[in-house]
């Protein structure tokens, strides 16, 4: 008998949160699921991942858990601990709010993806334009066929690139159609916010709202202003190929001349 795929799902703004209810609703009949999550919002935790103290794992419901970490540490966990196998695919969200440009370097969403790609798995992260009264069936219903397409090429021998991740962001409302994108420029205005607590002592917010800027056309940026959502390639080669080139030319061994005749104090 045919085992049915194993789909791990994750986010960052934790277990309960009405996107990821969505996606599991979307997806379930695509395989068995196993879901690990943050038990408590953990938006823009990067790729941070816990080293120094101990974690602990509730399992709400047969193959449901909530971890008291980030999102990293439940992808780390749920891969190589809980999962009763090697996951097929990883999808992290639905993040209430976009993940554009710059923001896959902050976003707890777009790390739990990243993590499972480092583990080998096909992975996607999922984020929506945030609104009020949530309202995630739509893009839930759009990333449910991405998802279909995702396996259905793996089990044709056409699985993601290794190294490759889909980062998509969707538009409130109806989706009249998306988008393959280039990661854009989102813009927030930066701030650091001093205020006094009541014994005098300073504290700081930081991090300013987005300023609304002209992208590019064909970034992900722009998709989701004209209406569409964006399905965004990434891949976890951060190498810079024209600088990659250029350093040959630079004189490394006066660098080297440098710290070799260097006698410590």
């Amino acid at each position: 008998m045919q085992t049915r795929p194993l789909i791990l799902l994750s986010n960052d703004d934790g277990i309960d949160a009405p996107g990821l209810a969505a996606l599991v609703a979307a997806v379930r009949d695509l395989g068995d699921l196993i879901i690990a999550a943050p038990d408590r919002e953990r938006s823009a935790a990067s790729h941070s991942i816990t080293l120094n103290s101990q974690l602990r794992v509730d399992e709400l419901s047969p193959q449901r858990y909530a971890i008291d970490g980030t999102p990293v540490d439940c992808i780390y966990i749920a891969a190589l601990h809980l999962a009763p196998r090697r996951p097929d695919l990883c999808i992290s969200g639905i993040n209430d709010g976009y993940n554009l440009g710059s923001d896959v370097f902050y976003s707890g969403t777009v790390a739990a993806a990243v993590e499972a790609t480092l583990r080998g798995i096909p992975s996607i992260a999922v984020s929506a334009e945030r609104q009020r009264p949530h309202n995630f069936e739509a893009g839930a219903a759009f990333v449910r066929e991405l998802a279909a397409e995702t396996l259905s090429r793996a089990q044709n021998a056409a699985p993601f690139p290794e190294g490759a991740l889909l980062n998509v962001n969707i538009p409130a409302g109806t989706i009249s159609g998306y988008q393959v994108t280039f990661l854009g420029r989102r813009v927030y205005r930066d701030q650091v916010d001093v205020r006094s607590d009541l014994r005098g002592r300073s504290y700081y917010w930081i991090g300013g709202p987005e300023e609304r800027a002209t992208d590019l056309p064909g970034s992900d940026c722009s998709a989701v202003q004209d209406g569409v959502a964006s399905v965004t390639p990434l891949a976890l080669d951060l190498t810079h190929a024209a600088l990659l080139r250029d350093l040959q030319s630079w004189d490394v061994g006066k660098f080297v001349r440098a710290a070799v005749s260097h006698e410590p104090p």
